[in-house]
């Protein structure tokens, strides 16, 4: 299955490097650009892409009010940007975005993100991850704690706290011995509980409620 991918960038040379990186993927095709935030959500209304990789600051709407206004629709957005500070983090996090990726992290971690979004899964940085857990053990938070709408068993918090970590299904599922379709049904679960759209909002939770340290 190919995956079509939009990319929303203000600059034309990024648009450009993306799209090469990208198109050089046998299962990854790019279907549009757009050069603001109000371009890459028309965009996205009329080719239907699987995956919106969108910059964070863009002319008229920026991406983090892009993710927002795509959260109900089928694409995953992916952030993909120069700045990682804890306020554009956060507000991805907060509007449902799949991913968090650094322009400078390199092609095959810009692929991965893709990739994983499509399938469901979430891709941040590395160094975005620690960076919020550290401000965590710090004595911050990016919320005031909140309890689940049901209390989570013991084996959705040892999920919760894998995905927290950065782990794939199919690693979680190894590390717990439980089949790939359990540890599916567990994410559903947990998300339904928690009251959020995807495993990004699960380790927002996660981090919020320490439920996963440095």
């Amino acid at each position: 299955m190919t995956i079509r991918v939009l990319l929303a960038d203000d600059q034309a040379m990024i648009r450009a490097s993306l799209r090469i990186i990208l198109e050089n993927q046998p299962d990854i095709t790019v279907v549009a650009e757009a050069s603001d935030g109000v371009e890459a959500i028309e965009a996205a209304r009329a080719t239907h892409p699987d995956v919106c990789l969108v910059d964070i600051q863009m002319p008229r709407l920026n991406g983090i009010e892009v993710a927002r206004a795509l959260a109900t629709a089928p694409p995953r957005v992916v952030m993909v940007t120069t700045f990682d500070l804890d306020d554009y983090v956060h507000g991805a996090l907060r509007c449902g975005a799949a991913g968090f990726v650094l322009k400078d992290a390199g092609p095959a971690l810009l692929v991965e993100a893709v990739r994983a979004a499509h399938a469901g899964d979430a891709l941040i940085s590395p160094s975005i991850t620690l960076r919020l857990l550290r401000h965590l053990s710090a004595g911050g938070a990016l919320a005031d704690p909140r309890p689940p709408a049901q209390p989570l068993t013991a084996r959705e918090l040892e999920v919760v706290q894998a995905l927290a970590r950065g782990h794939t299904n199919q690693e979680i599922a190894g590390e717990l011995f439980i089949s790939l379709s359990t540890v599916k049904g567990h994410v559903s679960g947990i998300q339904a509980k928690l009251g959020v759209r995807n495993r990004v909002g699960i380790v927002a939770w996660a981090w919020e409620n320490r439920i996963v340290g440095p």
